[in-house]
């Protein structure tokens, strides 16, 4: 048994339990209690009781400091602020701002993946407004031939493909026949990289302004390629490439330092029923290779 049990023995008082979880006043009230018992006993005690007694209040006194630290702090619960409605600010927000538009000199900087995204973005004329895609070249990009239409078609606005289904495919027979390979040797692209269309929705031919906004797109195409012979497909495409000139078939034409020679368009050649736009076209494309040269 320990000094201090002793002393409580001797003193008639029992053990003192440790309060852990109650509350800090009622630890309080048995602590007075405590005292006012050990005050009462002391008085009469002998001068060792009292020595006992004296230790006894220094042992409460350190119960109680310790039932203090231990007892839970009761704070006065605050009522928790709403949380704010993240999304309420997106009713009020004003619309994105519209892609900065490329100048021509900034277009004439792009790499092919640049050139890409911004003609993706492009805003330069209001075709924009009723486009469902764009339609960017495909093929070899550095292919020594380029073949070229003027604007997309419905189809190919719909696949985001220059000249796919049947179109493609005579196309590329037509280049196998003078030893070309469409995936190796040639680039497909549009003047145009969306289709025009007029106010009741039905493909037209593009306006003057429109051809003069996506211009720089087909002039950054064409330095990125450098091809060596471009093959015009369609009377609108040649007479694009050079705007204010009338194409001439049968004739080589030039543009920088690339051979210019114009033909049917695919299209033109598949709903030809007499095979007279066939034997034409084979003679503009045996005409080309022999411009092009080895």
């Amino acid at each position: 048994m320990s000094r201090s049990a002793v002393f409580l023995d001797e003193m008639g008082v029992g053990p003192l339990w440790r309060l852990r979880q109650r509350a800090v006043p009622e630890a309080v009230d048995v602590v007075e209690a405590v005292v006012e018992v050990n005050v009462a006993v002391a008085e009469p005690a002998a001068e060792p009781v009292a020595e006992a007694a004296e230790a006894v209040v220094h042992m409460v006194a350190a119960v109680v400091a310790e039932v203090v630290a231990e007892a839970p702090v009761a704070v006065a619960a605050t009522p928790a602020a709403a949380a704010p409605d993240d999304t309420a600010w997106f009713d009020d927000a004003p619309p994105a701002p519209p892609a900065k538009q490329l100048s021509d000199a900034d277009i004439a900087t792009l790499d092919w993946d640049g050139l890409t995204a911004a003609v993706a973005k492009c805003a330069r004329c209001d075709l924009c407004k009723t486009r469902k895609g764009i339609v960017m070249g495909r093929g070899d990009r550095q292919g020594a031939w380029l073949m070229l239409a003027s604007s997309p078609s419905r189809l190919e606005e719909r696949e985001g493909r220059a000249l796919p289904g049947e179109q493609g495919k005579l196309l590329d027979n037509m280049l196998k026949a003078i030893d070309l390979d469409a995936s190796s040797d040639v680039y497909i692209t549009h003047l145009l990289k969306c289709r025009p269309l007029d106010e009741a929705g039905q493909e037209r031919l593009p306006a003057e302004l429109e051809s003069a906004a996506c211009r720089p797109y087909f002039e950054r195409e064409l330095a990125l390629l450098q091809p060596r012979t471009i093959v015009t497909l369609g009377s609108m495409a040649a007479a694009g490439i050079h705007p204010g000139e009338k194409p001439v078939r049968g004739t080589v034409r030039k543009l920088g330092n690339a051979s210019l020679v114009a033909t049917f368009h695919p299209e033109q050649l598949l709903q030809d029923e007499t095979g007279k736009a066939k034997a034409r076209a084979w003679a503009d494309l045996c005409l080309a290779k022999s411009a092009h040269g080895d």
